[in-house]
């Protein structure tokens, strides 16, 4: 019996001495019952102009609180003033890919360092499953680092051939597809789809972000496509001249380790988009299938934010200032502060 309370407490010393070394751009949301109870998910926030500091938390939220993931996520920082800084390639907290389920990323042109970039190599050489939102397919740009340039969206080498996006998601930067900031995106199920699993429930999708052009690897599965409207308003007309694109896919990737993973990717997911409720439940269910969840996709999910949600309109500069990371632990606080 000693020996058990011994073993606990020690057990317990040691979680709470890594839980007090995460980096303190890392908020943390335990997962408290539901399916996704013994699940770890981490997001990696930081683009510079979609909000994605304010779609990942989030997502998380309504991971943690309602469906018991626990989920981690990683803020782009100013590495002095330790602020929350969009499309900072300052992400300590990566080695947490270690233990991690599922990696959901929302990154714009980033150049980790290589202690920062090593675990995310390690966990995509393990075939780890990956949720990668709209300028993800260009997460990485200006890697110097020999060991790590080929996730470059650029890279030309035959090894890795556009990097990350194209490897990875199943394509890179191609493109905006009719004017952003002027014209919303209807999301149209692909007929031939209407019964995959990651669709159950799922209705009347649309982005407040302009389409992205897309042509994704032979292997993916395109569940909708990316309809130009005329306007802002969800409910305009189609963009005269612009015929659908592919705007949300599946597949699957190999890790060098050998393992497949599978992927899920779409050229939306701004933060005020996250609002239509189908496509928060797009990618809500997105998690669950990529984890082999599948079975717990309900029609009715529930997908309610929790905990105070006000978007930011996406601009270049349109961000929160002087915000910390730790100002969005728990559920109660706003996302994102002013």
């Amino acid at each position: 019996m000693k020996r058990l309370i011994g073993w606990f407490a020690v057990t317990v010393v040691m979680a709470s001495m890594v839980q007090a070394e995460l980096p303190a751009n890392v908020v943390v949301y335990e997962g408290e019952k539901g399916p996704g109870k013994g699940k770890h998910i981490v997001f990696l926030a930081s683009d510079h102009e979609y909000r994605g500091e304010e779609t990942c938390p989030a997502l998380a939220r309504i991971l943690a609180k309602t469906h018991g993931f626990k989920c981690s996520v990683i803020f782009g920082v100013n590495e002095e003033t330790g602020f929350i800084e969009t499309g900072s390639s300052h992400i300590p907290g990566t080695e947490l890919l270690a233990d991690a389920d599922l990696l959901f990323i929302f990154a714009r042109f980033l150049a980790p360092s290589d202690e920062q970039m090593k675990p995310i190599e390690d966990y995509l050489n393990r075939g780890g499953p990956v949720i990668g939102l709209r300028t993800s397919t260009h997460a990485f740009h200006k890697i110097q680092s020999e060991k790590y340039k080929k996730y470059n969206y650029n890279y030309k080498g035959d090894d890795y051939m556009k990097g990350f996006g194209r490897q990875v998601l199943g394509e890179t930067w191609a493109g905006h597809y009719g004017p952003n900031h002027k014209s919303a995106t209807r999301l149209d199920i692909v007929p031939e789809q209407k019964d995959h699993v990651v669709l159950k429930g799922v209705k009347d999708m649309c982005g407040q972000a302009g389409a992205y052009k897309a042509d994704p690897e032979p292997n993916s599965v395109i569940l909708a496509m990316s309809q130009p409207l005329a306007t802002m308003k969800e409910d305009s007309a189609p963009m005269e001249g612009k015929p659908p694109t592919p705007g949300l896919w599946v597949r699957t990737y190999k890790g060098a380790e050998g393992s497949e993973g599978r992927v899920l990717c779409t050229t939306q997911g701004a933060s005020e988009g996250i609002l239509n409720e189908g496509l928060r439940r797009v990618l809500i269910n997105g998690v669950f299938w990529t984890m082999g969840l599948e079975k717990k996709i309900k029609a009715d999910l529930n997908i309610d934010f929790i905990g105070p949600y006000k978007p930011k309109t996406f601009n270049f500069n349109g961000q929160s200032k002087d915000v910390l990371p730790s100002t969005l632990k728990g559920y109660d606080s706003q996302i994102l502060p002013k």
